[in-house]
């Protein structure tokens, strides 16, 4: 192709719910058709923004924030429409009861604490008091009443939780009951520049990226079991986990993505989308 110039720059997030969305590039061999850029999820939505990559997974509040810049690879998402098992609220007490008590974010996903935000002030009538600490939950409780987590600490916490008296509220079915609605936590984008320039290439890295899903969640229980063996969860768990996730983005979830955008914009943390919506790369 006259136009493959150089291999595309790719963000990788290594965290267990992208899990799927990469697994089958290596199956596949598409990893060396790209220059792969392993970072944490900030430092991957910062190098999209900044132009230092062209093609990579963001956080839906920074894709909001952004989103004059890329344009959004279609059917590629990380959410749930239900409970999603890794972002919770975890407290002492009943959500209704943590007005004015500290809240800690114990989180860097902005998505996520965004979400937490939303909902305890507008669904559970509250304003705590936040404050931003190490995803350490026994340390966060000795400070706060509450912590949102998401990951590792926030699937270990499901578990764990109920033996501590803790209340655990997944913030995926919190959201799924307060709308009605899919609740998106990431998207994957291109920068669109690069996607003017480049569309064969940015073609081929979407569909490398759909074909590595699709192969992965065929073949669900052997990735959990290939997981296990580095990841602190049993084969079972990762595969519940991984069937609860949802790797999509079509209509329902673009309307949660709407939805999310919307209540982002009215407390100022995001820009309006235009009416028409998001823009997706039509390749």
């Amino acid at each position: 192709m006259a136009e493959r110039t150089a291999r595309p720059r790719v963000g990788h997030i290594q965290f267990l719910n992208c899990l799927p969305i990469y697994w089958g590039l290596m199956r596949s061999g598409a990893l060396i058709d790209v220059d792969l850029h392993k970072a944490s999820p900030d430092q991957l939505n910062a190098a999209l923004v900044a132009g230092d990559l062209d093609i990579g997974p963001i956080s839906l509040v920074e894709y909001l924030r952004h989103a004059d810049e890329l344009l959004l690879l279609p059917d590629l998402a990380v959410g749930s429409d239900g409970p999603v098992l890794s972002v919770n609220v975890v407290s002492t007490k009943p959500l209704t009861e943590l007005d004015g008590a500290r809240v800690a974010l114990g989180s860097t996903s902005r998505t996520g604490v965004l979400l937490a935000q939303l909902l305890l002030a507008e669904r559970y009538g509250v304003q705590p008091d936040y404050f931003r600490c190490p995803p350490d939950l026994s340390q966060m409780l000795l400070e706060a009443d509450a912590g949102v987590v998401i990951g590792d600490v926030a699937l270990r916490a499901l578990y764990e939780a109920p033996s501590r008296g803790l209340t655990v509220t997944d913030l995926g079915q919190a959201w799924r009951e307060w709308t009605g609605l899919p609740m998106v936590f990431a998207v994957w984008a291109v920068r669109r520049e690069f996607a003017v320039a480049h569309p064969g290439l940015v073609k081929e890295v979407h569909e490398a990226f759909l074909r590595s899903r699709d192969l992965c969640l065929a073949e669900l229980d052997q990735v959990a079991e290939s997981a296990a063996r580095w990841e602190p969860f049993d084969a079972a768990t990762l595969a519940t986990y991984f069937r609860t996730l949802d790797f999509s983005l079509g209509d329902r979830q673009v309307a949660g993505l709407r939805e999310f955008g919307k209540r982002a914009a009215a407390v100022g943390e995001a820009p309006v989308l235009p009416d028409g919506g998001p823009a997706f790369f039509a390749g």
